[in-house]
């Protein structure tokens, strides 16, 4: 049987249709390269200082907040996820390790996040995963997530 060929790279219309996340939540804006036997993938969100986190977030002098990098790696994890076949399934977080915060993310910068899947399966996943900016690692850690229906997840 023949693997389905993805186009790449996602735009943000097919980011919209994978993840559940609406703004200010989404922290995708592209994925540039998918490699589903590795199993790996390679996005970037553009942050601008027009990001609502940035008006409480040190306004003097703003960087993103750490937090929001994780979610931002969990997010592109989610779409590997999603893409290594879990298509009727929602990751959800189920454990964050050895997180090392390298540098700060600034307004202006480019953040590529990569994932990269270290055991997928029907019940959840794990992947190492780094946010870095120009080639530098600003974020690094290994998120553990459990696979939820969505049928479950979004009813009622």
């Amino acid at each position: 049987m023949k693997e389905k060929e993805i186009q790449l790279p996602f735009d943000i219309k097919r980011i919209l249709s994978i993840l559940p996340h609406r703004y200010p939540f989404l922290l995708v804006d592209r994925v540039l390269e998918i490699d589903l036997e590795k199993p790996s993938i390679l996005g970037q969100k553009n942050v601008t200082i027009n990001e609502q986190f940035f008006q409480g977030h040190f306004p003097q002098a703003p960087i993103m907040p750490g937090v929001l990098i994780l979610e931002a790696i969990a997010q592109i994890g989610g779409i590997l996820l999603h893409e290594s076949g879990y298509q009727d399934k929602i990751a959800l977080f189920l454990s964050i390790n050895n997180v090392k915060f390298r540098r700060p993310v600034l307004p202006g910068d480019i953040l590529h996040l990569y994932a990269e899947g270290k055991v997928f399966g029907s019940k959840g996943g794990k992947i190492y995963g780094k946010a870095m900016v120009d080639s530098k690692v600003a974020t690094e850690a290994e998120i553990g997530y459990a696979l939820i229906n969505k049928a479950e997840f979004f009813k009622g």
